[in-house]
């Protein structure tokens, strides 16, 4: 019989447990298509007394995940301790330097050190994989990176979070605030205790930088993504979208343009007939555009044991049957120049709300501030009078520059009968 491979698991929290509950329970489905059986042989976490609900029975265990790096019983390391810095890069380094290939779930640690780790990848002729850093269960990098490598990527778009989707999603159906579909979704543990990541859009940042390098072929550039999360949306944007024929996502979008790459992650107004409008809830999407293929979708659970558990298995079962494609679907020597473009560049449609004194005049002054600066406006919803109190405006822009949208807003927030900064969210065809 052959000899398993035996893995090393760094991390034991929800990911780390539903990779070594799948290797278990489909151990037959497993070493039928690696070719051989994959076990784990060998596990590391920071509290060994702690009751998981899991058996270790038979396991070597490590206190030091780097220690696992150097142990010659090892082929092959596991890593979803998580986080850019600390115990994960250091262990990640150590395999991949001694020669070991390594299969990781942390989209921070790529984003952030993804041009160092290709490159001792490369260097050490030895595997990095990552399918279970983006998105869950969909095989997102295999389909940008293999399944279509001969296309000329254009745009890669999607819902990368799932705690932001379902909090907008709980919003739009119970007409309820942000901060009190929040606290639900902590209660429910689709939120952490502390959900700035999630809800900052930075989580989402770093799996569409991923996404990016791999589109477009060149280097991972996480400084470069323009980043905004969800925690001004109001239940009123969300209402006045749905009147307007929209849905609020928070989405990930990389584009090629003539300038370079653009890359940003904001909320986003998509019509309501758009397929990734009706991804609801905790489900991820995402959207590549080839020039061959045309348009692509896939969507499933972003996030979970068993989604990025099944996600892991994928990359070991290629391990074992020694399948490997360089980290970023070229050699570095191979890898594009092409710069990135900054979002005061972007060119697109606007809602903006505003919040204004109901009397004579006002519409005259934010219009003249909007066309002063060459905004053309495209319709405006008002609701009602009530003369001398506070009413909402809305307004939907031509297709204008982003820098001009900038200003046009700062001198709307400087009148006087303007009592609050403007609300604004781009619309996006989808």
């Amino acid at each position: 019989m052959t000899r398993p491979l035996s893995v090393a698991l760094a991390g034991l929290g929800t990911v780390g447990g539903g990779v070594l509950d799948m290797l278990q329970k489909n151990a037959d489905i497993v070493a039928a298509r690696a070719g051989r059986p994959i076990a784990i042989t060998a596990v590391s976490a920071r509290d060994r007394n702690r009751d998981r609900g899991l058996s270790l029975d038979g396991l070597r265990w490590f206190d030091d995940p780097v220690a696992l790096a150097h142990d010659p019983a090892i082929d092959v390391i596991v890593e979803v301790i998580g986080g850019s810095d600390g115990p994960a890069r250091r262990l990640v380094e150590a395999a991949l330097a001694a020669g070991k290939p390594v299969v990781t779930a942390n989209k921070a640690l790529l984003a952030v050190h993804g041009a160092e780790l290709a490159a001792l990848s490369e260097k050490h002729n030895v595997t990095l994989a990552f399918e279970a850093a983006v998105a869950g269960g969909i095989p997102v990098i295999k389909a940008l990176r293999e399944g279509l490598a001969g296309n000329r990527i254009s745009r890669v778009a999607g819902i990368l979070n799932g705690t932001c989707n379902y909090i907008l999603t709980v919003m739009r159906e119970r007409g309820r605030e942000f901060a009190d579909v929040l606290a639900d979704a902590q209660k429910l543990g689709y939120a952490e205790a502390d959900p700035a990541f999630d809800i900052d859009g930075i989580d989402a940042a770093h799996k569409l930088a991923i996404l990016a390098a791999l589109a477009f072929g060149r280097p991972v550039a996480f400084d470069a993504v323009h980043v905004e999360g969800i925690r001004h949306i109001s239940a009123v944007d969300i209402a006045f979208a749905t009147e307007l024929g929209y849905r609020i996502k928070l989405l990930g979008i990389a584009r090629q343009t003539e300038a370079g790459i653009a890359a940003r992650v904001h909320p986003c107004m998509v019509p309501q007939a758009s397929p990734i409008a009706r991804v609801d809830g905790v489900f991820n999407a995402v959207v590549a555009e080839g020039d061959f293929v045309g348009r692509v979708m896939l969507e499933g659970r972003g996030a979970g044991a068993g989604p990025t558990a099944s996600a892991v298995v994928a990359d070991l079962i290629d391990i074992a049957r020694g399948r490997a494609t360089p980290v970023w679907g070229a050699g570095s020597g191979a890898l594009s120049s092409v710069p990135s473009v900054g979002m005061e560049a972007h060119l697109g449609a606007y809602y903006l709300r505003l919040m204004v004194v109901d009397r004579p005049g006002v519409i005259a002054d934010v219009t003249a501030a909007l066309r002063d600066e060459g905004v053309s406006m495209g319709s405006m919803l008002q609701r009602g009078r009530s003369p001398g109190e506070a009413v909402p405006v809305v307004i939907v822009t031509h297709e204008t520059r982003e820098s001009a949208m900038r200003r046009a807003i700062a001198r709307i927030t400087e009148l006087e009968t303007v009592l609050e900064t403007p609300a604004m969210i781009r619309i996006e065809a989808a």
